[in-house]
């Protein structure tokens, strides 16, 4: 649910990276924070531990304008990548408005990216939400390792997998090297900047 500030005409919305362990999530982030520096207001926070590189979130708003003379701002998130974080990943999809799914293509990721998305379900039920009713691109990363000689599964099998019901727009990308990772990034402030325009007066 965006934030919304009659008096100071302000409008807060919430984006949350979500996806399996080391998938490429804070990579993403990191590559939007490198890429539109002049435009971020705050410093981006990286909590890392020993077992995985995101405990908590990146938090990293920056300004698009105005929607009915109110000034947006977003928040990006990420929530931690392992299983046994996820009371932790919960606690990050409070308040979310807009989710992307960041799947990794590498063939041994496959069950991880399935019991992932299962688990969003499951965590946004926590707050009565439903996955099909919020604003969701899904990104199917590492596309980079198809020149590696490790084996990757095919965006068929991805849409399959992971897309087959939701059918929310997909995009291959490469965080590391930033393909397609703006792209997501406009495509999901987009969709949430369009489901939160009938909250505004």
């Amino acid at each position: 649910m965006a934030l919304i500030n009659v008096k100071t005409k302000e409008v807060q919305i919430k984006i949350v990276y979500y996806g399996p362990g080391r998938g490429g999530k804070t990579t993403n982030l990191e590559y939007i924070n490198k890429k539109y520096r002049d435009q971020i207001k705050t410093e981006m926070v990286s909590l890392k531990t020993q077992d995985d590189r995101t405990l908590f979130f990146d938090f990293l708003p920056f300004d698009v304008g105005q929607i009915k003379g109110f000034d947006i701002t977003i928040q990006l998130y990420t929530v931690p990548g392992q299983v046994k974080y996820n009371a932790t990943r919960r606690l990050v999809l409070r308040g979310v408005d807009g989710i992307v799914f960041v799947a990794d293509v590498q063939k041994e990721q496959r069950k991880k990216n399935i019991e992932s998305l299962n688990q969003l379900y499951e965590n946004l039920e926590t707050y009565n939400l439903d996955l099909f009713k919020i604003p969701l691109a899904m990104q199917y990363n590492k596309i980079d390792l198809k020149q590696s000689d490790i084996p990757i599964l095919s965006s068929q099998t991805m849409q399959k997998d992971l897309n087959g019901i939701l059918r929310a727009p997909a995009f291959e990308a490469s965080a590391l090297k930033g393909g397609n990772v703006i792209q997501t990034l406009k495509k999901i402030i987009s969709m949430t900047l369009g489901s939160i325009q009938d909250q505004l007066f």
